[in-house]
């Protein structure tokens, strides 16, 4: 580590992705060969007690219940942002106006104009941005990526994507922040744009949608066993059809209530030579078809993640063993700290939010007009 400057973390938030981003940050430092120290400085959460049990256990050496206190930190460089949507832009707005260079979890921020509020910010300061797409940094998502833009698979025709979970399945969940319709949505929003964010990576941009949006939870609990309910607005499932700049079509779905579904990060992608298909939940996998093949022994071919496909070479020497969720932040944090050290940006930076933000924006529009909806 001798002579690498030395970078500091302040993290607002020390919920699942509050841990998952300190782990990132943890992991990346172990496996990569970083451009800086890492220094976990600090972390805010809402109370002292629980910022201080935090602080020990992800591995700060501060601990602060205003997070505020993070931003005139001079020992903090990044301010690492993994509260409720609602929260993301008075706080990333706040860290970029203090020279800090802000990692944000998904999606950006409720509304489009929000988005390019913090674009124009971020971009005019120059700071370095990312946003939390972590399910792209996977070595077979390169891999992928890799094989489309070579053409193997030929002209891409189609894809269809999914993201579904089943964490509101359950009809006696409480109402909470994921419900508030001031977050900018349900389903879609909350685990939607991951789905979106790799429709983009991998095929391009989107043109227009045609969309529904289902409430199958009309009412939850206002708090966990209360009599009282609450009405639900926002979206359970949303389903999309799009079509892409390019030509090919497609469609989407995001669902937070696919009972036994934990992590269905799921696409399938069509070319006129071949075809690619994945799910989150065999993360170190994807399948590939060639049209060319001997008839034979013509068939989806199954690929194990290993070393020849980076990073993944990083965390392990040996094929097959497999790389996990936290991995994933770690790559994306280790994209992040290199935009920072060159003055680049990651592929995942606040204009991708913004461009994400944009098509989720059309989608609820598609919905309420029963319309095909451009993306603007």
């Amino acid at each position: 580590m001798g002579g690498k400057r030395k970078l500091g973390v302040g993290l607002i938030g020390t919920g699942f992705m509050g841990k998952a981003h300190a782990l990132g940050f943890t992991i990346a430092a172990r496996v990569f060969d970083l451009p800086f120290e890492l220094d976990l400085v600090s972390v805010a959460d809402v109370t002292q007690d629980s910022a201080e049990a935090a602080r020990g256990r992800l591995g700060f050496r501060k601990a602060t219940a205003d997070w505020r206190d993070l931003l005139t930190d001079p020992d903090i460089d990044i301010i690492d942002i993994t509260t409720p949507n609602l929260l993301h832009k008075e706080m990333a707005l706040a860290a970029i106006a203090h020279g800090k260079h802000v990692y944000c979890e998904k999606p950006l921020a409720p509304t489009v104009t929000d988005c390019a509020e913090m674009v124009a910010a971020a971009e005019k300061a120059g700071i370095v941005t990312q946003v939390g797409f972590n399910y792209l940094k996977n070595p077979l998502i390169f891999l992928a990526k890799d094989i489309i833009e070579s053409g193997e698979i030929g002209e891409i025709r189609s894809m269809r994507g999914i993201h579904a979970e089943d964490f509101m399945a359950d009809a006696n969940v409480p109402w909470g922040w994921r419900l508030d319709p001031r977050s900018g949505g349900g389903a879609l929003a909350d685990i939607g744009s991951h789905i979106i964010a790799s429709m983009r990576h991998l095929v391009g941009p989107i043109r227009s949608v045609l969309a529904e949006t289902v409430i199958q939870v009309p009412e939850r609990p206002v708090s966990l066993g209360a009599a009282e309910t609450r009405a639900v607005e926002v979206d359970d499932i949303t389903r999309a059809f799009v079509r892409f700049e390019n030509g090919a079509t497609g469609s989407f779905e995001a669902s937070w209530i696919a009972t036994g579904r934990k992590m269905q990060h799921d696409f399938e992608i069509y070319g006129s030579k071949g075809s690619i298909v994945f799910t989150q939940e065999r993360l170190n996998e994807i399948k590939v078809y060639y049209a060319g093949d001997d008839i034979r022994s013509r068939g989806f071919r199954t690929i194990w993640a290993g070393p020849e496909h980076p990073p993944y070479g990083a965390f392990c020497v040996a094929p097959g063993h497999q790389i996990g969720f936290n991995d994933l932040k770690a790559i994306e944090v280790h994209e992040f700290l290199d935009a920072i050290a060159k003055g680049g940006k990651p592929s995942t930076d606040f204009r991708e939010g913004y461009e994400v933000q944009k098509v989720l924006s059309a989608t609820y529009q598609s919905a309420r007009t029963n319309e095909w909806v451009e993306i603007g």
